[in-house]
């Protein structure tokens, strides 16, 4: 009971007052649905560009395939099957499939499905109406109707019926991305109808969207999350209300999102691998937000890309929030608000972690993967993180959030932040210490340290130091202080072929290229593991597990 306190004291602590002012409405407070008719619907003074298609997700009138399972939807109670999965559940109700690839020739079955839902789900009852799939669903019925169809006056007023339970539940207790989607839906119903309720949809969302933006999209262009999956749905949020703005004239907040969507596109191309997606931080997976080649096309089709660039925000030293370094060949590029580098030499392409695990009053997406790396080889991923596969609580979601599903070090067989039930954090790492450096004589060293095991007996730090030379990356761990049970683990992609034992290994890669690995101090072991690249889907992989020895440990690659 004692610890369980004690981790409850550590997670609560960094709320925000309106975090808990916030769940204390949601569970005293029970809206009800008002059902008066809807506004009349305002014109539009320019035409809606197309914006990103979904894949298909409705096969039939009937059947869907959401983060890769298939169910049919045959009766009134499967919206809210408590066989399927609540995430499962969540996509069911965003109504995606109706701006998906080929939509034109599913209209009927949209249609269709539309008053459907309005018949099987009544207001206020199921999943479907809990603030996140109703921002969701009203986003994608109106991007539907923006798109040239027509909704017919049962769907325009169960829309109005949403929209008005929508604007009294926001999800303040939640706040992230979750708040940016609320205020999202609030905005689309705001220009898409007109008349006073309308106009105060608008303003509602205004305001939440102007508090919003600069506290969630940091100076270097990063969503406050760290997830390069959350940054790509952010990031086409903000490319949709520019669309939105752009067709009824709003001109309130365009010049913000412009001066931010920009910089958004430049973190992102950061963030990629040589294959053009994105690395695996925090919760992260395929499949989910649009790819990133993908949101650019959508940016170049609003002209974002034809603007001139803003002007970068320095901080109070003036030094720049985004950092170009070259030494020689190598070159790094540090994204210094997020917390995250990127190293670029010849062949090879590494994304270093040394950033906050998040935002510490939202940390739901982290996870404890302080002083984790990935690499890849010409557009071959080789070292990753293990990816995210499911949502929800249990001993799967626990273990991809942990320390030893990352490429870094394990102390006593604790994460480096304390991660627990779905979405929770206790006590968290926070990295210090950071030194990038010229070495002699071609050489970069990036070295930094976490506290996160500083709970520990012993009160140890990790310390890790990255040296790339011209065809060569050694990572060293140190441990100062007392410790046991030290382990650090490198996780490598499936398509990875690895032979040798005894601390001498050789990665065959699958264009035909070998690298060499040489543990050089630490006892060293292949283990079995599993990659999860998107929702729902798994790969057996191998990892290689280092105990160090007397509190150190080096491991060399070579190509």
């Amino acid at each position: 009971m004692i610890k369980k306190a004690v981790l409850y004291f550590h997670t609560l602590r960094y709320l925000k007052p309106v975090q808990i002012y916030g769940r204390l409405w949601k569970i005293l407070y029970r809206p009800k649905a008002d059902l008066s008719l809807p506004p009349a619907i305002r014109p539009q003074t320019e035409p809606w560009t197309a914006p990103i298609l979904k894949e298909q997700s409705l096969l039939s009138p009937v059947r869907f395939q959401l983060l890769n399972e298939i169910h049919d939807i045959l009766s009134a109670k499967d919206w809210n099957n408590s066989n399927w999965s609540k995430l499962w559940l969540y996509n069911l109700h965003y109504f995606d499939d109706l701006n998906a690839q080929g939509a034109s020739e599913r209209k009927q079955w949209h249609n269709d499905l539309m008053s459907r839902w309005i018949l099987e789900n009544p207001p206020a009852v199921g999943n479907g109406w809990e603030p996140y799939p109703l921002s969701l669903r009203i986003v994608n019925w109106l991007k539907w109707a923006l798109a040239g169809n027509i909704l017919l006056s049962a769907i325009l007023h169960s829309l109005a019926v949403q929209v008005r339970f929508l604007s009294k539940q926001i999800e303040y207790h939640i706040l992230g991305n979750h708040i940016l989607a609320n205020a999202k839906a609030l905005i689309f119903a705001g220009c898409f109808f007109k008349g006073q309720e309308a106009e105060n949809w608008l303003n509602k969302g205004l305001r939440i969207l102007s508090n919003e933006i600069p506290e969630q999209i940091l100076d270097d262009g990063g969503h406050f999350e760290l997830s390069p999956m959350y940054h790509c749905i952010v990031l086409e949020d903000v490319l949709d209300l520019i669309n939105l703005f752009r067709c009824y004239a709003v001109l309130s907040l365009n010049s913000l999102l412009l001066d931010k969507v920009k910089q958004m596109m430049n973190w992102l191309a950061v963030m990629c691998h040589q294959d053009k997606m994105i690395a695996f931080f925090n919760d992260t997976a395929l499949g989910i937000a649009a790819d990133p080649e993908i949101l650019h096309l959508y940016g170049d089709r609003l002209g974002i890309n034809k603007l001139s660039s803003p002007a970068i925000k320095q901080d109070r030293q003036e030094v720049p929030v985004v950092e170009k370094l070259t030494f020689d060949d190598i070159r790094l590029t540090h994204l210094k608000t997020s917390g995250y580098i990127r190293v670029d030499n010849g062949p090879m392409t590494a994304f270093l972690d040394v950033a906050e695990i998040g935002p510490d009053y939202l940390p739901g997406h982290a996870h404890a993967d302080t002083l984790s790396f990935e690499v890849s080889f010409n557009g071959q991923r080789v070292v990753v993180n293990s990816g995210t596969s499911l949502y929800g609580e249990g001993a799967v979601r626990l273990e991809q959030r942990s320390t030893s599903s990352h490429n870094t070090v394990m102390i006593g067989r604790k994460d480096s932040s304390e991660v627990w039930g779905g979405f929770r954090v206790g006590r968290r790492a926070k990295p210090f210490g950071l030194e990038i450096k010229e070495t002699v004589p071609k050489g970069v060293l990036v070295r930094c340290a976490h506290d996160g095991y500083q709970r520990l007996a012993g009160k140890p730090i990790h310390w890790r130091e990255w040296y790339f030379e011209e065809q060569s990356l050694m990572v060293k761990d140190v441990i100062t202080g007392k410790s046991a049970d030290a382990i650090g683990r490198v996780h490598f992609h499936p398509s990875v072929k690895i032979d040798g034992e005894n601390n001498l290994y050789v990665f065959h890669l699958s264009y035909g290229k070998d690298i060499s690995c040489q543990v050089r101090k630490g006892c060293s072991r292949l283990v079995d593991s599993t990659y999860n690249p998107k929702f729902g889907v798994s790969y057996a992989n191998q990892c290689m597990e280092v105990e160090l020895d007397n509190n150190e440990s080096q491991i060399v690659f070579n190509w």
